[in-house]
């Protein structure tokens, strides 16, 4: 199969203007991502999706490939939809572009599921959680998964509820990485928005709310997304080490 892996890169952000050229260790933070990403096994080619020409410009500078999108798209899969239209491939990975150090390896855990299943539609990936204060956090994202890791559901809040405190139970971390068949992006990307994602404000529930199964494998590598300027700085201390 051919597999084309998107990172979508707004220049705007509300936290971290123009957080994908922000510099870690001598490179815009959309570098560590593109190289990455192109490090994985399996991945035919990388695309950034962006909406700014600054941001091309900076991808172009280091040798990777970007593409223009429109301005105006509300979601990440809007805008990865525009371009996965155009091309020619099987699986499109979506990678976030504010994960300097998300691990290549962690892509070919969320491809294989796709590429061993043809009734699979979707993928995504969780980690163990294991941080109290992260299970607390509504910007740490948990999942609940069946016994054959399909997604059961994410939500904000901590769950499982557990009500036996001495029942053992794994929590579990959801990372935003995707991994869809072409034709469903297309095809979920038209979708009308659904109650529970608008509540969670959590797109991947859109997903659920309309019958689709979501495959959920557990990754064995950390993921630390840039949202703050304490993340980009806990990010450049790591990347220094």
């Amino acid at each position: 199969m051919r597999v084309v892996a998107l990172i979508p890169a707004r220049f705007g952000s509300t936290r971290l203007p123009g957080k994908a050229l922000l510099d870690i260790a001598g490179k815009p933070m959309i570098q560590h991502v593109y190289e990455r990403t192109a490090a994985a096994d399996g991945i035919a080619e990388v695309l950034v999706a962006t909406d700014d020409q600054r941001v091309v410009n900076a991808v172009e500078e280091f040798g990777g490939r970007a593409v223009m999108t429109r301005a105006d798209h509300q979601t990440g899969t809007d805008r990865l939809a525009e371009v996965a239209a155009g091309l020619t491939c099987d699986l499109v990975v979506n990678v976030q572009g504010d994960e300097p150090l998300i691990a290549s390896q962690s892509i070919e855990i969320a491809v294989q599921p796709l590429l061993d299943r043809p009734d699979v539609p979707m993928s995504t990936l969780r980690e163990a959680l294991v941080d109290r204060a992260a299970l607390e956090d509504p910007n740490a994202v948990k999942v609940v998964v069946d016994q054959d890791d399909f997604a059961l559901y994410f939500s904000r809040s901590p769950i499982p509820y557990r009500r036996d405190a001495d029942q053992p139970l794994a929590y579990w971390r959801h990372i935003g990485l995707y991994v869809y068949r072409r034709e469903f992006l297309l095809h979920y990307a038209q979708l009308p928005p659904t109650p529970l994602q608008q509540a969670e404000s959590l797109e991947q529930l859109r997903a659920l709310e309309h019958g689709y199964r979501i495959i959920c494998p557990e990754t064995p590598h950390h993921a630390l997304g840039v949202d703050t300027p304490a993340d980009l700085e806990r990010v450049r201390r790591l990347l220094a080490e």
